[in-house]
């Protein structure tokens, strides 16, 4: 029979423009787990990441400097979880609210397993109209109010010999964006915290490491940017579109669970915008 000629190469597909509807199913990852997630309130990657967290079977506390929206998030994690989780309010700012917040959980639940660093503050400023007040803010609740919080779980932690601090970064960290010099300068912070604390938490036992998200789409994000600077962030990314927050949390379970063992100081990009 004569050769056949070779079948072209399958056309390359785009991704879908979105993600599924909904997260994959819980393989337990955390079971057994205690996790603390700060700034958890309201339709971010915090409430995605308690949520998740809880979807693994985690036992989660929550922690946000609102009360209300704090207290209508453990009621909706409560539905999940099949238990209410404990509830904190906590301005990461105020050093006696970040230990009380530690201590209340450890009194609770008995220990903290995993701590999520996850509060943060933004801005939008050029950099010759910023007040040294926007900038002392977005410092003192991004970077230093994630020292504070890495500080009060390591030291609950390392006596233990065990557990995993997942800090909450940014690409913009990495990358320059106009009106971001305190946002990126914080989250760079952020960055080099997490290598440092992996340094002196490691012969402890205690992993810590960090996710660099972009841009995750939710409500309160679209209240607080304008329509054509978050469609811009969008189609930077290889996918063409924003995360979804769960898509975020996912990578924080990961980081969260046993099947990270071997990885700490490490700042995992969530985005195709990195170095």
């Amino acid at each position: 029979m004569p050769d056949l000629p070779a079948e072209p190469p399958p056309t390359p597909t785009m991704p879908p423009a979105g993600p599924a509807s909904r997260p994959y199913p819980s393989h337990g990852l955390l079971a057994g787990r205690t996790v603390l997630v700060t700034a958890a309130a309201g339709t971010g990657i915090g409430f995605a990441a308690a949520r998740r967290c809880a979807e693994e079977g985690a036992r989660v506390a929550i922690s946000d400097r609102h009360e209300r929206r704090l207290a209508e998030a453990a009621e909706q994690l409560a539905g999940i979880a099949g238990e209410k989780p404990v509830a904190v309010p906590c301005d990461v700012t105020v050093e006696a609210e970040v230990r009380r917040l530690f201590d209340t959980v450890v009194a609770e639940y008995g220990r903290v397993d995993v701590a999520v660093n996850n509060a943060g503050l933004g801005g939008d400023t050029p950099l010759v109209e910023m007040t040294d007040e926007q900038w002392s803010r977005v410092l003192d609740v991004t970077l230093t109010g994630t020292f504070r919080c890495t500080r009060a779980a390591l030291r609950h932690m390392q006596p233990r010999g065990a557990g995993v601090i997942v800090n909450n970064a940014s690409v913009v960290g990495w990358r320059a964006q106009a009106g971001q010099a305190h946002y990126a300068a914080a989250k760079a912070g952020v960055m080099a915290l997490t290598r440092c604390a992996a340094i002196e938490a490691a012969p402890h036992g205690v992993r810590v490491n960090a996710v660099s998200p972009s841009i995750a789409m939710h409500p309160n994000l679209a209240k607080a940017a304008s329509a054509e600077l978050l469609a811009e962030l969008s189609t930077r990314e290889a996918f063409g579109r924003a995360a979804q927050p769960w898509e975020v949390a996912d990578v924080i379970v990961f980081l969260a669970s046993d099947y990270s063992s071997y990885l700490t100081g490490e700042v995992v990009s969530v985005s195709s915008q990195h170095p």
